[in-house]
């Protein structure tokens, strides 16, 4: 459900000659629901009259480019990084245009204030530089939102100690809380809330339709002796959208874990076609939505964990990350679907009919080495989206890679992923299978024990290794087993003579036991793959004794100590003496 907004817009030059005023509102996409509705107005001002640049440019690029951030993001990083990248921007051309020594343009420069609201799920987040405002009427109460950076009641820039465009970096003020159905948002310039008092814009704003309380904000502005541009945004909400972790958490918290279900059974619209899987912890089902005819696989946690909070919980966290990151592009994954009104806990993936890597490596299928190369090139980009999103899957392995049967690779189950909102249970659980689980991650130092991307790269490294030559670089993995990696794995071509020397580099590269010597990002292994032969890696260099085994050293040394030793034993007492 998307959000149910009226919104109103109104300017006036006023006495000025020109407008240097711009304000501007984006609803979301159908598939960019999760980013909410933004909203923003400026105030441009300058000496050589480019105001309008710099706050049309602003409030443009923001409303634009907030769409381009990734969905698993923080409303106030987003915001962060494209005011920051507008303000790195302007203050490059104000430092150009100031060097240009001309009758028309020598020294001059643009700025701009700038007040950003989002309205996303259940909140709203504000984003606020300079004296332009942002007001909230609740309940018949005016609160202004956002405080002015001025020196005093001065004109121009030169009142301002914050703008976009002033100095290289901007300092953001964000202010963040809940909505309310009913709530009636007011974004001001100072043509308008320097003129009308709190008392006259509560007032003026709650008249009529959103667009005729805007047009009576600056009419009034501007008819009572108003000396600035002036305009206004007035934005109401009548209806509020459900599309974040906090809501699916809601969910999790209040709604009952359906029964065990059998082939036949409707749940809100869902007939079940077949009960595909059962660990314990979930239940997956494969059902028909009767509304749309869509196959889709159900999952829900099992009847003997229905009532453990931590389990929802991340149940929760996996449904909202897959929707999160199928947003925009689901290839590679799994689409996840927001359920309808339900009236059970539970989430919804798109079905794929398919096979694991995993069952297929252990039905000792061959693969061609063109098609392992494909398949983990996709893996790898899948895996790159991932990260920029700021999520770490930690459980790559085969039996989280399918095949479906339309021929796609896909990568599967976010179920112990780390995106920065997780629960506090999952954070902690240490995840994945060691087999595919970087050494470092069994340090008993917590900062090195911490899952990161290069995690995910090194269990793909170990993955595309089992599925060249159907074994573990390091063999089977125990926990805590570290002594399993005081070797370097065999090159895959040596197992199987097929795989070219250039493939050899990148596996070798991948599962390296010294982190330093892996890929970095998913990018770089992605195009080591697409490269291939045309631009191979080096040759990895084999880790020395002392870096597989420091001890070794030592057991030599004591080895070689004790033969000296038992030597001169001997020499002294059976040799003769002279």
């Amino acid at each position: 459900m998307s959000f149910d907004i009226e919104v109103g817009q109104a300017s006036h030059r006023g006495p000025r000659e020109g407008l240097e005023d711009f304000a501007a509102v984006a609803r979301p996409a159908p598939h960019e629901e999760a980013w909410g509705v933004i909203a923003a107005i400026a105030d441009g001002v300058s000496s050589g009259g480019l105001g309008l640049e710099a706050a049309q440019t602003s409030v443009l690029g923001l409303v634009a480019d907030y769409y381009a951030t990734p969905a698993t993001w923080d409303t106030t990083v987003a915001l962060d990084r494209v005011i920051a990248a507008q303000n790195a921007w302007l203050a490059d051309h104000n430092r150009r245009r100031q060097g240009i020594r001309s009758d028309t343009g020598g020294g001059m420069a643009a700025m701009t204030t700038l007040t950003a609201l989002v309205l996303r799920g259940h909140g709203y987040t504000l984003g606020h530089v300079g004296d332009s405002r942002a007001y909230l009427i609740r309940a018949g109460e005016c609160t202004q939102l956002t405080q002015d950076h001025t020196l005093g009641p001065l004109e121009f820039q030169n009142g301002l100690t914050r703008a976009v465009g002033l100095d290289d970096g901007v300092r953001v003020d964000y202010i963040e809380g809940d909505l309310q159905i009913g709530d009636t948002f007011v974004l001001t310039t100072d043509g308008v809330h320097g003129v009308l008092k709190a008392k006259q814009l509560r007032a003026l704003a709650e008249q009529g339709t959103a667009q005729e309380a805007s047009d009576a904000l600056v009419s009034k502005a501007v008819n009572g002796g108003g000396r600035d541009n002036a305009t206004a945004l007035v934005i109401r909400i009548k209806g509020l959208a459900a599309s974040l972790l906090e809501d699916a958490e809601r969910r999790g918290r209040l709604l009952p874990v359906p029964p065990r279900l059998k082939e036949g059974d409707v749940l809100d619209g869902l007939r079940v076609q077949a009960d595909v899987f059962n660990n314990g912890v979930h239940r997956l089902y494969r059902v028909l939505d009767e509304r749309t005819g869509q196959l889709m696989a159900l999952k829900t946690l099992h009847e003997a964990r229905a009532s453990d909070p931590e389990e929802r919980a991340m149940l929760a966290h996996e449904a909202w990350l897959g929707a999160r990151v199928t947003d925009r592009d689901a290839r590679g994954w799994v689409k996840v679907f927001e359920p309808h009104q339900p009236t059970a806990f539970y989430t919804l993936f798109e079905w794929h009919s398919g096979t694991t890597l995993g069952a297929m490596l252990a039905a000792k299928q061959h693969f061609a080495v063109h098609d392992i190369i494909e398949g983990a090139t996709t893996v790898a980009r899948s895996l790159g989206r991932l990260h920029q999103h700021g999520v770490i899957h930690r459980d790559i392995k085969p039996d989280n890679v399918q095949l479906g049967d339309d021929g796609l690779w896909r990568v599967l189950d976010l179920g112990v992923a780390l995106s920065g909102k997780e629960p506090k249970a999952l954070r902690e659980l240490h995840a994945g299978t060691p087999s595919y689980m970087n050494p470092e991650q069994w340090s008993a130092v917590p900062a090195e024990s911490m899952a990161n991307p290069q995690s995910d790269l090194f269990a793909l490294g170990v993955t595309l290794y089992q599925w060249l030559t159907g074994r573990l670089p390091y063999g089977d993995i125990e926990p805590y087993q570290t002594g399993r990696y005081r070797r370097d794995p065999v090159a895959p071509s040596r197992i199987r003579p097929d795989v070219p020397i250039w493939l050899d580099h990148i596996v070798l590269k991948a599962v390296a036991r010294d982190p330093k010597l892996r890929f970095e990002t998913a990018e770089e292994l992605l195009l080591a793959l697409e490269r291939g032969a045309s631009r191979p890696l080096s040759a990895p260099h084999a880790t020395p004794l002392m870096a597989r085994d420091p001890v070794v050293l030592w057991q030599i040394a004591l080895g070689v100590s004790i033969l000296f030793n038992l030597l001169l034993i001997y020499w002294l007492a059976f040799l003769p003496r002279t």
